[in-house]
């Protein structure tokens, strides 16, 4: 992942998928955290080098690895996280990170088209899939006539 600070916010060259070649350039956060956020990512990238992957293992030492978290890895931590605010474990896992963003987004207002460029979705049926009933009662005929 390489980045750059384009005078408003961070901007991140990631890949789409991480089966593709092939980067495309977007906004690395949204809203008010834009600018805190860049900044911890960039503090980040000092310390571990902007080359290699973002997300690494932190041995009980203090080391830091260089290679990136496995999708294993990446599930268990989702699964502590889930367990330690009292939801039931099995029930979540690392990509439920992926569809909290779409769903919380959607709720928030974020069109479909929004969403799909955080995420890199081109099929809007497939992002549907990730929004949990996030806009469902947001944007309703009934609401536009005050009911």
């Amino acid at each position: 992942m390489a980045g750059r600070d384009d005078g408003i916010g961070d901007v991140t060259r990631e890949r789409h998928r991480r089966t593709d070649q092939q980067f495309c350039e977007g906004p690395a956060t949204t809203g008010g955290n834009r600018r805190r956020q860049g900044r911890a990512v960039k503090a980040w990238l000092g310390m571990v080098g902007s080359d290699g992957p973002l997300f690494r293992a932190i041995n009980k030492g203090g080391r830091i690895g260089t290679e990136r978290l496995s999708d294993k890895t990446v599930a268990l931590v989702v699964k502590r996280a889930a367990e330690a605010a009292g939801l039931d474990a099995a029930a979540y896992a690392g990509h439920s990170l992926r569809s909290g963003f779409a769903t919380t987004a959607a709720r928030n207002g974020a069109s479909e088209a929004a969403i799909m460029r955080q995420t890199g979705h081109r099929s809007v049926q497939v992002v549907r899939g990730y929004i949990r009933s996030g806009g469902l009662f947001n944007d309703t005929a009934a609401a536009k006539l005050g009911l």
